[in-house]
């Protein structure tokens, strides 16, 4: 499959701060790729390298095929861009800046418009395609420069924190979109604190802090290789203890607070039967279970030591 992102050490400083310190990626043509580190890690300077905002301070970087530094040109002309702080015009509408995008590419006024109407429609701008910019609520500006990051129909589209701010409907419709677009072939590079964020969409993840990458796979093989399957029992009064002692076979005993008893398990699921038999058969009176499967926070803890928290989302 052929290579829509590469580099190759590639490296950002800032006086004496490494912010990118030898970054090495491969993203293939049609991949969602999602790019998971707190606040600092390094996640927009690379975006804004790959997109040939900031020129690298060594290293080597391409959009299919094209030098950032030498092809700036041709990979602008390629590519589509949702930084994390939206810039739009408070007093133009979204009809406007929709049709102002598609004269910077140079499309056609029956095709920029074509575009335009489409893209209103596909993320419920139609309604207030006429209302002035400042009048839009927050996730509505959001979405708008998605769209203007779509009109150009980008064979790679950089998705710099697009959830940041938005209320739960919002991100659920820029989640659709993202899909939708990959689904018709587009490469989408995001980056994203919101690790449920990367779990539903992202065929791969690559996790950086202080500008290296430490580790890359699909969610679904780093929640299974750095993740545990956790049973959480509750049992009846008194027996917190006895319930403890019994499971502490299976695994590590995160906790016995309140009525529930925590364990993370070393087998995983299959362990679970095994587990119940146990309590069942030491006379431990279990009122309810809930089995946790792994997350991609798991995986970030095994890394850091810390939770990796999303910023909470605004209205």
């Amino acid at each position: 499959m052929a290579t829509a992102i590469h580099t190759a050490g590639l490296c950002r400083r800032f006086g004496s701060t490494d912010a990118v310190d030898g970054v090495d990626l491969d993203v293939s043509d049609g991949e969602i790729y999602a790019f998971l580190g707190p606040n600092g890690a390094g996640k927009t300077t690379t975006v804004r390298m790959l997109t040939t905002l900031l020129r690298p301070t060594s290293g080597v970087a391409t959009i299919a095929g094209y030098d950032v530094i030498a092809d700036a040109g041709a990979v602008r002309r390629l590519i589509g861009v949702a930084l994390q702080q939206v810039a739009l015009d408070p007093l133009m509408t979204p009809r406007e800046l929709l049709e102002l995008q598609g004269a910077l590419y140079r499309l056609s006024r029956a095709e920029a418009a074509t575009r335009r109407d489409d893209l209103l429609e596909r993320l419920d701008l139609a309604d207030s395609a006429s209302k002035r910019v400042m009048a839009l609520s927050g996730g509505m500006r959001r979405r708008l420069d998605l769209a203007m990051s779509l009109i150009g129909r980008p064979q790679v589209l950089f998705l710099d924190e697009p959830s940041t701010g938005l209320d739960p409907i919002s991100r659920r419709a820029v989640w659709a979109e993202v899909r939708e677009l990959n689904d018709s072939g587009t490469t989408v590079f995001l980056t994203t604190q919101y690790l449920e964020e990367a779990d539903h969409l992202a065929h791969r993840v690559g996790f950086i802090n202080g500008g290296r990458i430490s580790l890359e796979g699909t969610p679904e093989t780093l929640k299974r290789q750095m993740g545990q399957t956790r049973l959480r029992v509750r049992v009846a009064e008194g027996q917190r203890g006895a319930a403890a002692s019994q499971l502490a076979a299976f695994g590590h005993v995160q906790s016995s607070d309140s009525d529930w008893v925590i364990v993370a398990l070393r087998d995983g699921a299959p362990a679970v039967p095994a587990a119940m038999h146990i309590l069942h058969e030491s006379h431990v009176s279990v009122t309810d279970v809930d089995v946790q499967q792994p997350t991609l926070d798991d995986v970030f803890v095994s890394l850091t030591g810390d939770h990796l928290a999303a910023p909470g989302a605004k209205a």
